[in-house]
Protein backbone atom coordinates (compact mmCIF):
# COMPACT_ATOMS: atom_id res chain seq x y z
CA UNK A 1 0.00 0.00 0.00
CA UNK A 2 1.21 3.54 -0.87
CA UNK A 3 2.37 6.00 1.57
CA UNK A 4 -0.43 8.18 0.36
CA UNK A 5 -2.82 5.84 0.09
CA UNK A 6 -2.45 4.04 3.57
CA UNK A 7 -2.37 8.15 5.46
CA UNK A 8 -6.01 8.79 3.56
CA UNK A 9 -7.48 5.83 5.28
CA UNK A 10 -6.05 6.58 8.59
CA UNK A 11 -6.79 10.19 8.27
CA UNK A 12 -10.63 9.39 7.21
CA UNK A 13 -10.97 7.39 10.47
CA UNK A 14 -9.47 10.75 12.25
CA UNK A 15 -11.75 12.88 10.56
CA UNK A 16 -14.94 11.34 11.84
CA UNK A 17 -13.19 11.08 15.99
CA UNK A 18 -12.92 14.74 14.90
CA UNK A 19 -16.60 15.42 14.45
CA UNK A 20 -17.21 14.76 18.18
CA UNK A 21 -14.53 16.91 19.49
CA UNK A 22 -15.94 19.98 21.38
CA UNK A 23 -14.50 23.54 21.52
CA UNK A 24 -12.39 23.12 24.91
CA UNK A 25 -10.83 19.80 23.35
CA UNK A 26 -9.50 21.57 20.03
CA UNK A 27 -8.69 24.74 22.13
CA UNK A 28 -6.35 22.81 24.30
CA UNK A 29 -4.83 21.19 21.18
CA UNK A 30 -3.90 24.18 19.82
CA UNK A 31 -2.51 25.75 22.95
CA UNK A 32 -0.11 22.17 23.70
CA UNK A 33 0.98 22.83 20.03
CA UNK A 34 1.92 26.27 20.34
CA UNK A 35 3.61 25.34 23.53
CA UNK A 36 5.58 22.35 22.53
CA UNK A 37 7.04 24.82 19.24
CA UNK A 38 8.70 26.63 21.53
CA UNK A 39 9.85 23.92 23.08
CA UNK A 40 11.27 22.44 20.41
CA UNK A 41 12.63 25.39 18.50
CA UNK A 42 16.27 24.83 18.81
CA UNK A 43 15.27 20.88 17.19
CA UNK A 44 12.83 22.86 14.84
CA UNK A 45 15.56 26.26 13.56
CA UNK A 46 18.29 23.38 13.12
CA UNK A 47 16.35 21.31 10.68
CA UNK A 48 15.44 24.65 9.04
CA UNK A 49 18.80 25.35 8.59
CA UNK A 50 19.53 21.62 7.07
CA UNK A 51 16.31 23.32 4.17
CA UNK A 52 18.38 26.06 3.72
CA UNK A 53 21.99 25.22 3.19
CA UNK A 54 20.34 22.46 0.72
CA UNK A 55 18.38 25.16 -1.03
CA UNK A 56 21.69 27.14 -1.07
CA UNK A 57 23.38 24.11 -3.03
CA UNK A 58 20.72 23.65 -4.83
CA UNK A 59 21.05 27.49 -6.12
CA UNK A 60 17.29 28.38 -5.56
CA UNK A 61 15.95 31.55 -5.36
CA UNK A 62 16.45 33.99 -2.97
CA UNK A 63 12.86 34.35 -2.47
CA UNK A 64 11.99 30.74 -2.32
CA UNK A 65 14.67 30.94 0.56
CA UNK A 66 13.09 33.74 2.45
CA UNK A 67 9.78 32.00 2.75
CA UNK A 68 11.58 28.17 3.69
CA UNK A 69 13.75 30.42 6.82
CA UNK A 70 12.32 29.76 10.55
CA UNK A 71 14.07 31.47 13.09
CA UNK A 72 13.28 32.68 16.51
CA UNK A 73 10.72 35.64 15.64
CA UNK A 74 9.14 34.07 12.82
CA UNK A 75 8.51 30.84 15.19
CA UNK A 76 6.96 33.11 17.76
CA UNK A 77 4.61 34.70 14.91
CA UNK A 78 3.34 30.94 14.16
CA UNK A 79 3.00 30.67 17.99
CA UNK A 80 1.00 33.49 18.05
CA UNK A 81 -1.32 32.67 15.56
CA UNK A 82 -2.06 29.58 17.24
CA UNK A 83 -3.40 31.51 20.37
CA UNK A 84 -5.19 33.91 17.85
CA UNK A 85 -7.28 30.42 16.27
CA UNK A 86 -7.80 29.50 20.00
CA UNK A 87 -9.87 33.08 20.25
CA UNK A 88 -11.48 32.87 17.37
CA UNK A 89 -15.61 31.57 17.43
CA UNK A 90 -16.03 28.10 16.72
CA UNK A 91 -17.89 27.82 13.80
CA UNK A 92 -18.91 24.05 13.84
CA UNK A 93 -22.48 23.96 14.84
CA UNK A 94 -23.37 27.48 13.88
CA UNK A 95 -27.01 27.70 13.14
CA UNK A 96 -27.33 29.15 9.83
CA UNK A 97 -31.03 29.22 8.60
CA UNK A 98 -33.95 28.15 10.26
CA UNK A 99 -37.04 26.98 8.53
CA UNK A 100 -40.76 26.03 10.27
CA UNK A 101 -42.94 24.36 8.58
CA UNK A 102 -46.80 24.80 8.75
CA UNK A 103 -46.86 20.83 8.51
CA UNK A 104 -44.68 21.15 11.70
CA UNK A 105 -41.38 20.10 10.25
CA UNK A 106 -38.53 22.08 11.83
CA UNK A 107 -35.21 22.66 9.47
CA UNK A 108 -31.87 24.32 10.72
CA UNK A 109 -29.12 24.61 8.41
CA UNK A 110 -25.67 24.07 10.52
CA UNK A 111 -21.91 24.75 9.88
CA UNK A 112 -20.51 21.14 9.58
CA UNK A 113 -16.63 19.80 9.03
CA UNK A 114 -15.64 19.02 5.24
CA UNK A 115 -14.04 15.68 6.41
CA UNK A 116 -10.34 15.14 5.25
CA UNK A 117 -8.71 17.92 3.92
CA UNK A 118 -5.49 17.52 1.26
CA UNK A 119 -3.03 20.53 1.73
CA UNK A 120 -0.43 20.68 -1.30
CA UNK A 121 2.08 23.89 -1.12
CA UNK A 122 5.40 24.60 -1.67
CA UNK A 123 8.24 26.31 0.54
CA UNK A 124 6.46 27.85 3.69
CA UNK A 125 6.96 25.27 6.48
CA UNK A 126 4.62 27.89 8.32
CA UNK A 127 1.72 26.79 6.27
CA UNK A 128 2.14 22.54 8.06
CA UNK A 129 1.03 24.36 11.41
CA UNK A 130 -1.09 27.30 9.88
CA UNK A 131 -3.09 24.40 8.03
CA UNK A 132 -3.28 22.23 10.95
CA UNK A 133 -4.34 24.88 13.42
CA UNK A 134 -7.31 25.76 10.95
CA UNK A 135 -8.48 22.27 9.89
CA UNK A 136 -8.65 20.85 14.03
CA UNK A 137 -10.28 24.19 14.89
CA UNK A 138 -13.07 23.29 12.30
CA UNK A 139 -13.05 19.67 13.37
CA UNK A 140 -11.30 18.20 9.76
CA UNK A 141 -8.53 16.12 9.56
CA UNK A 142 -5.44 17.24 7.12
CA UNK A 143 -3.34 15.40 5.16
CA UNK A 144 -0.10 17.39 4.66
CA UNK A 145 2.29 17.43 1.16
CA UNK A 146 4.97 19.99 1.43
CA UNK A 147 7.82 20.33 -0.92
CA UNK A 148 11.15 18.63 -1.12
CA UNK A 149 12.81 22.18 -0.18
CA UNK A 150 11.35 22.39 2.75
CA UNK A 151 10.98 18.82 3.77
CA UNK A 152 13.43 18.86 6.92
CA UNK A 153 11.38 21.28 8.32
CA UNK A 154 7.64 19.85 7.71
CA UNK A 155 8.88 16.92 9.06
CA UNK A 156 10.51 18.40 12.31
CA UNK A 157 6.96 20.50 13.03
CA UNK A 158 4.94 17.17 12.32
CA UNK A 159 7.11 15.51 15.15
CA UNK A 160 6.26 18.89 17.52
CA UNK A 161 2.25 18.43 16.33
CA UNK A 162 2.33 14.74 17.15
CA UNK A 163 3.97 15.57 20.16
CA UNK A 164 1.54 17.59 21.77
CA UNK A 165 -1.39 15.51 20.50
CA UNK A 166 -0.60 12.93 22.56
CA UNK A 167 -1.09 14.96 25.45
CA UNK A 168 -5.13 15.67 23.99
CA UNK A 169 -7.94 14.37 23.13
CA UNK A 170 -7.49 14.97 19.62
CA UNK A 171 -6.08 11.85 17.34
CA UNK A 172 -2.38 12.27 15.81
CA UNK A 173 -4.09 10.70 12.77
CA UNK A 174 -6.21 14.12 12.33
CA UNK A 175 -2.60 15.53 11.25
CA UNK A 176 -0.43 13.25 8.94
CA UNK A 177 2.24 14.54 6.05
CA UNK A 178 3.25 12.77 2.90
CA UNK A 179 7.19 12.24 3.65
CA UNK A 180 7.84 11.36 0.34
CA UNK A 181 8.23 14.78 -2.30
CA UNK A 182 7.81 12.63 -5.21
CA UNK A 183 5.50 13.77 -8.38
CA UNK A 184 4.15 10.56 -7.44
CA UNK A 185 2.80 11.39 -4.46
CA UNK A 186 1.21 14.24 -5.66
CA UNK A 187 -0.97 12.63 -8.56
CA UNK A 188 -1.66 10.12 -5.96
CA UNK A 189 -3.36 13.18 -3.83
CA UNK A 190 -5.23 14.59 -6.93
CA UNK A 191 -7.02 11.56 -7.15
CA UNK A 192 -8.18 10.26 -3.84
CA UNK A 193 -11.33 11.03 -3.74
CA UNK A 194 -12.24 8.16 -1.61
CA UNK A 195 -10.47 9.86 1.01
CA UNK A 196 -9.81 13.89 0.45
CA UNK A 197 -12.79 15.97 0.48
CA UNK A 198 -10.85 18.90 -0.75
CA UNK A 199 -7.58 19.40 -1.60
CA UNK A 200 -5.99 23.00 -1.21
CA UNK A 201 -3.02 23.88 -3.50
CA UNK A 202 -0.69 26.98 -2.20
CA UNK A 203 2.41 28.14 -3.82
CA UNK A 204 3.66 29.05 -7.42
CA UNK A 205 1.29 29.56 -10.42
CA UNK A 206 2.39 25.91 -11.93
CA UNK A 207 1.51 24.31 -8.98
CA UNK A 208 -1.52 25.58 -8.56
CA UNK A 209 -2.27 25.36 -12.62
CA UNK A 210 -1.44 21.28 -12.43
CA UNK A 211 -3.65 20.63 -9.07
CA UNK A 212 -6.57 22.41 -10.91
CA UNK A 213 -6.22 20.90 -14.30
CA UNK A 214 -5.64 17.31 -12.56
CA UNK A 215 -7.24 16.88 -9.88
CA UNK A 216 -10.35 14.37 -9.79
CA UNK A 217 -10.98 15.87 -6.05
CA UNK A 218 -12.67 18.64 -5.55
CA UNK A 219 -10.04 21.76 -5.47
CA UNK A 220 -10.62 25.32 -3.46
CA UNK A 221 -8.33 27.15 -5.68
CA UNK A 222 -5.50 29.56 -4.31
CA UNK A 223 -4.11 32.21 -6.71
CA UNK A 224 -0.62 34.19 -7.80
CA UNK A 225 -0.51 37.17 -7.44
CA UNK A 226 0.63 39.86 -9.43
CA UNK A 227 -1.36 42.61 -7.47
CA UNK A 228 -1.15 46.31 -8.85
CA UNK A 229 -1.03 49.77 -7.00
CA UNK A 230 -2.87 52.86 -9.10
CA UNK A 231 -1.92 55.80 -7.69
CA UNK A 232 -4.89 58.48 -9.87
CA UNK A 233 -3.65 62.01 -10.71
CA UNK A 234 -4.89 63.61 -7.19
CA UNK A 235 -3.56 61.43 -4.85
CA UNK A 236 -1.86 62.15 -1.54
CA UNK A 237 2.57 62.21 -2.92
CA UNK A 238 3.82 61.37 0.50
CA UNK A 239 1.01 58.86 1.22
CA UNK A 240 1.65 57.25 -2.32
CA UNK A 241 5.16 56.64 -2.34
CA UNK A 242 4.58 55.10 1.08
CA UNK A 243 2.35 52.90 0.28
CA UNK A 244 4.27 51.26 -3.05
CA UNK A 245 7.55 51.21 -0.76
CA UNK A 246 5.77 49.19 1.69
CA UNK A 247 3.44 47.05 -0.80
CA UNK A 248 7.27 46.20 -2.99
CA UNK A 249 9.57 45.92 -0.27
CA UNK A 250 8.53 45.55 2.99
CA UNK A 251 8.54 41.97 1.94
CA UNK A 252 9.11 40.63 -1.44
CA UNK A 253 8.58 37.00 -1.70
CA UNK A 254 4.86 36.76 -0.65
CA UNK A 255 1.32 36.61 -2.75
CA UNK A 256 0.11 40.03 -1.51
CA UNK A 257 3.64 42.17 -2.55
CA UNK A 258 2.95 44.50 -5.35
CA UNK A 259 4.59 43.68 -8.67
CA UNK A 260 2.96 46.64 -11.09
CA UNK A 261 2.33 49.79 -10.11
CA UNK A 262 0.03 52.34 -12.43
CA UNK A 263 0.57 56.28 -12.64
CA UNK A 264 -1.77 58.78 -13.57
CA UNK A 265 -0.38 60.46 -16.42
CA UNK A 266 -0.79 63.77 -14.67
CA UNK A 267 0.67 62.27 -11.49
CA UNK A 268 4.01 61.33 -13.41
CA UNK A 269 4.14 65.06 -14.18
CA UNK A 270 4.27 66.53 -11.08
CA UNK A 271 5.38 63.91 -8.54
CA UNK A 272 7.02 61.28 -11.01
CA UNK A 273 10.61 61.59 -10.33
CA UNK A 274 10.20 61.89 -6.79
CA UNK A 275 8.13 58.52 -6.41
CA UNK A 276 10.83 56.73 -9.13
CA UNK A 277 14.25 58.30 -6.75
CA UNK A 278 12.64 56.12 -4.16
CA UNK A 279 11.96 53.03 -5.65
CA UNK A 280 15.59 53.10 -7.09
CA UNK A 281 16.94 54.21 -3.60
CA UNK A 282 15.41 51.44 -2.32
CA UNK A 283 17.33 49.06 -4.69
CA UNK A 284 13.96 48.12 -6.84
CA UNK A 285 14.49 47.13 -10.32
CA UNK A 286 12.00 48.93 -12.67
CA UNK A 287 10.88 48.28 -16.09
CA UNK A 288 8.73 50.63 -17.59
CA UNK A 289 6.48 52.30 -20.04
CA UNK A 290 8.43 55.11 -22.85
CA UNK A 291 7.31 57.94 -20.65
CA UNK A 292 8.60 56.46 -17.30
CA UNK A 293 12.06 55.58 -18.94
CA UNK A 294 12.83 58.76 -19.73
CA UNK A 295 12.97 59.76 -16.75
CA UNK A 296 15.89 57.81 -15.70
CA UNK A 297 18.38 55.52 -17.63
CA UNK A 298 18.69 53.02 -14.95
CA UNK A 299 14.80 51.74 -15.54
CA UNK A 300 14.56 48.87 -18.31
CA UNK A 301 11.93 49.21 -21.35
CA UNK A 302 8.87 46.97 -20.33
CA UNK A 303 6.99 44.27 -21.91
CA UNK A 304 3.91 42.35 -22.20
CA UNK A 305 5.80 39.56 -20.38
CA UNK A 306 7.05 42.29 -17.62
CA UNK A 307 3.13 43.71 -16.44
CA UNK A 308 2.20 39.57 -16.55
CA UNK A 309 4.98 38.31 -13.57
CA UNK A 310 4.94 37.96 -10.32
CA UNK A 311 8.48 38.75 -9.62
CA UNK A 312 8.31 38.05 -5.82
CA UNK A 313 11.89 39.38 -6.19
CA UNK A 314 12.64 43.38 -5.57
CA UNK A 315 11.22 44.15 -9.21
CA UNK A 316 8.91 46.15 -10.28
CA UNK A 317 6.64 47.20 -13.62
CA UNK A 318 5.27 50.79 -14.33
CA UNK A 319 2.53 52.30 -16.67
CA UNK A 320 1.16 55.29 -17.03
CA UNK A 321 -2.39 55.87 -17.73
CA UNK A 322 -5.07 58.79 -18.41
CA UNK A 323 -7.69 57.38 -16.25
CA UNK A 324 -9.20 55.26 -13.42
CA UNK A 325 -10.92 53.08 -16.27
CA UNK A 326 -7.52 52.35 -18.45
CA UNK A 327 -6.08 51.46 -15.10
CA UNK A 328 -8.96 48.84 -14.65
CA UNK A 329 -8.47 47.48 -18.31
CA UNK A 330 -4.64 46.82 -17.26
CA UNK A 331 -6.01 45.19 -13.89
CA UNK A 332 -8.43 43.22 -15.95
CA UNK A 333 -5.88 42.04 -18.48
CA UNK A 334 -2.83 41.07 -16.62
CA UNK A 335 -4.11 40.65 -12.91
CA UNK A 336 -4.81 37.59 -11.24
CA UNK A 337 -7.70 38.33 -8.45
CA UNK A 338 -5.82 38.29 -5.74
CA UNK A 339 -4.89 42.14 -4.01
CA UNK A 340 -5.24 45.37 -5.95
CA UNK A 341 -5.11 48.78 -4.62
CA UNK A 342 -5.96 52.70 -5.29
CA UNK A 343 -4.49 55.81 -3.99
CA UNK A 344 -6.37 58.77 -4.72
CA UNK A 345 -8.23 61.41 -3.02
CA UNK A 346 -11.43 61.49 -5.52
CA UNK A 347 -13.77 59.39 -4.04
CA UNK A 348 -15.99 59.13 -7.07
CA UNK A 349 -12.91 57.20 -8.75
CA UNK A 350 -12.25 55.03 -5.56
CA UNK A 351 -15.83 53.95 -5.46
CA UNK A 352 -15.72 53.08 -9.16
CA UNK A 353 -12.19 51.47 -8.83
CA UNK A 354 -13.17 48.78 -6.01
CA UNK A 355 -16.51 48.46 -7.61
CA UNK A 356 -15.30 47.15 -10.86
CA UNK A 357 -11.48 45.74 -10.28
CA UNK A 358 -12.57 41.87 -10.08
CA UNK A 359 -10.48 40.88 -7.33
CA UNK A 360 -10.55 39.10 -4.16
CA UNK A 361 -9.20 42.51 -2.34
CA UNK A 362 -9.43 45.81 -3.43
CA UNK A 363 -8.24 48.94 -1.65
CA UNK A 364 -8.30 52.19 -1.11
CA UNK A 365 -5.48 53.88 0.37
CA UNK A 366 -3.50 51.15 1.49
CA UNK A 367 -1.13 48.66 0.84
CA UNK A 368 -1.75 45.19 -0.19
CA UNK A 369 0.47 43.75 1.97
CA UNK A 370 -2.64 43.54 4.28
CA UNK A 371 -4.74 40.80 2.60
CA UNK A 372 -3.86 37.96 5.09
CA UNK A 373 -5.68 35.90 7.70
CA UNK A 374 -3.56 37.16 10.58
CA UNK A 375 -4.24 40.95 9.43
CA UNK A 376 -8.28 40.34 8.87
CA UNK A 377 -8.96 38.96 12.34
CA UNK A 378 -8.82 35.02 11.38
CA UNK A 379 -5.63 34.00 12.89
CA UNK A 380 -3.64 31.90 10.92
CA UNK A 381 -4.60 31.37 7.08
CA UNK A 382 -5.57 28.09 4.76
CA UNK A 383 -4.49 30.33 1.90
CA UNK A 384 -6.17 33.27 -0.18
CA UNK A 385 -8.39 32.53 -2.66
CA UNK A 386 -9.40 33.53 -5.53
CA UNK A 387 -11.83 31.66 -6.84
CA UNK A 388 -15.37 32.81 -6.70
CA UNK A 389 -17.29 29.50 -5.01
CA UNK A 390 -17.25 28.85 -1.65
CA UNK A 391 -14.74 30.95 -0.26
CA UNK A 392 -12.62 33.84 -1.43
CA UNK A 393 -9.86 36.06 -0.38
CA UNK A 394 -7.97 34.95 2.95
CA UNK A 395 -9.48 31.43 4.01
CA UNK A 396 -9.99 31.19 8.15
CA UNK A 397 -12.06 29.12 9.83
CA UNK A 398 -15.89 29.14 8.04
CA UNK A 399 -13.74 28.28 4.33
CA UNK A 400 -13.21 24.82 5.98
CA UNK A 401 -16.84 24.10 6.63
CA UNK A 402 -19.59 23.02 4.77
CA UNK A 403 -23.47 22.95 5.69
CA UNK A 404 -25.76 19.96 6.79
CA UNK A 405 -29.82 20.69 7.08
CA UNK A 406 -30.78 18.89 10.66
CA UNK A 407 -35.02 18.30 10.51
CA UNK A 408 -36.75 17.79 12.95
CA UNK A 409 -40.53 15.95 12.35
CA UNK A 410 -43.26 14.07 14.45
CA UNK A 411 -44.34 11.87 11.85
CA UNK A 412 -44.69 14.23 8.62
CA UNK A 413 -45.38 12.05 5.46
CA UNK A 414 -45.27 13.76 2.13
CA UNK A 415 -48.61 13.52 0.47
Amino acid sequence: MSEVLEKGKRAKVASFTMMERTTEEKNAALCAIAAQLLQDEAHILQENERDLIEGKEKRIDPAVLDRIMLNHDRLVAIHDALLQVVELQDPIGEILEVIDKENGLHIEKRRVPLGVVGMIYEARPNVTVDAAALTLKTGNAVILRGSSSAKYSNQVLVESIHRALEKTMIPQDAVLLIEDTSRQTASELFTMKEYLDVLIPRGSKALIDTVVANSTVPVLETGAGNCHIYIDEVANPQMATQIVLNAKTQRTSVCNAAESLLIHRKYVEIHGEELIQALLDADVTLYGDEAICNMDSRIYSATDEDYATEYLAMSLSIKTVDSVDEAIQHIQKYGTKHSEAIVTELQDNAKRFQQLVDAAAVYHNASTRFTDGFEFGYGAEIGISTQKLHARGPMGLPALTSEKYYIDGAGQIRQ
